[in-house]
């Protein structure tokens, strides 16, 4: 047998331990944020309300894009700093920029150059299951940010064509549906 060969990875219950506190963590922190998301964007609606435009709803939209990627950021801060803490980056640079960079870039799968040591080496799928689920949910509360603009566009538009039927007295044509 070749006496280089590296000892057999066992996952230990640090690092379960600690995976599943981060994990948990992230998902309060994420909850927590996207009802702030949800909040802002609710207050902005209602404020727009009476005279709503296309300028206005982007703006919400871009607003909440804009938080939520603040969300995320903040979200792989206690990785890093577990990551860091430990030195479990497996590089000569101890530093927290490269702690977060490996955390970050691994909550969003992406994956970098870095590689945590043997002992932490779960936490790399573990923050990346983080990411995933986070990154759905933010997926869900964009997309019912986006269906509210819409829905408020395609209400704005339909006013504006009954404006213009009923000022030139004529009603919009009908429409033929072919089978």
């Amino acid at each position: 047998m070749n006496q280089l060969a590296e000892p057999a990875y066992v996952i230990g219950f640090e690092e379960l331990f600690w995976g599943g506190t981060l994990l948990a963590t992230t998902m309060a922190l994420h909850g927590l944020g996207m009802l702030v998301v949800l909040r802002v964007a609710n207050t902005l609606n209602h404020r727009f309300a009476p005279k709503p435009s296309f300028v206005k709803g982007v703006f919400t939209l871009i607003l909440a894009c804009s938080l939520i990627l603040v969300i995320h950021l903040l979200e792989v801060i206690p990785w890093a700093a577990l990551f860091h803490a430990v030195d479990a980056v497996e590089t000569a640079q101890h530093t927290p920029s490269v702690a977060f960079y490996v955390a970050l870039s691994d909550y969003t799968t992406l994956g970098c150059e870095y590689v945590l040591v043997r002992h932490w080496r779960l936490l790399q799928p573990m923050i990346a299951v983080a990411g995933l689920m986070t990154f759905a949910w933010s997926t869900g509360v964009l997309l019912t940010l986006a269906q509210t603009f819409q829905d408020q566009q395609l209400a704005l538009l339909k006013a504006r064509r009954a404006r213009r039927s009923s000022a030139t007295g004529s009603s919009p044509p009908e429409r033929v549906v072919k089978h």
